[in-house]
């Protein structure tokens, strides 16, 4: 479906907050392969901002500021991994990123991260069941996953569409609170 409102062509950048920009370089760009595409020294010594090359044209930037308050898992990100717990966060939070990979590579980019080291979960068949997940594809799947997160407790997501969403897609009323 077109936007009729606004010309928009995918998302320029996402910017995150880190707790510190040389581990998150090594993170993104030597364990994710996500080439660093822009530094930027903030005036005043007040931080930093580096952006990554997440494909398609977009970027994942990062700021790095010295005086930022620790995050508070369950509020600021995901308290835990997906399927260990609450994934609950705090309105206006982030609650994670999603990857758009070829979904046919979920199992080997999952391998690729546990030999990084990194935790990851298996691959989850999102689908329209009850538990809106499964271990195995079902006739509603729509997107496989793997979660995983980054050395600050950002959940990330590599997810590969497995088919065109449509009109049945769209099918829940939004509440209100």
């Amino acid at each position: 479906m077109a936007n009729t409102q606004f010309e928009l062509r995918g998302v320029n950048h996402l910017a995150l907050v880190c707790k510190d920009m040389a581990r998150t370089v090594e993170f993104y760009r030597d364990v994710l392969g996500m080439p660093l595409i822009k530094t930027i020294n903030l005036p005043a010594d007040s931080g930093q901002h580096f952006f990554f090359d997440a494909g398609n044209g977009d970027a994942l930037a990062f700021f790095w500021f010295p005086d930022a308050p620790d995050g508070v898992p369950g509020v600021t990100h995901p308290a835990h991994q997906l399927g260990e717990g609450s994934l609950t966060t705090a309105h206006a939070s982030m609650n994670h990123v999603a990857f758009d990979v070829p979904e046919e590579k979920l199992e080997e980019y999952q391998k690729k991260l546990v030999a990084a080291s990194v935790d990851v979960t298996p691959v989850i068949h999102h689908d329209d069941s009850p538990m809106q997940a499964s271990m195995k594809p079902t006739e509603s799947t729509f997107v496989k996953s793997i979660y995983f997160k980054d050395p600050d407790g950002i959940m990330l997501e590599f997810a590969g569409w497995t088919r065109e969403l449509d009109d049945r897609d769209v099918n829940v009323e939004p509440h209100r609170p």
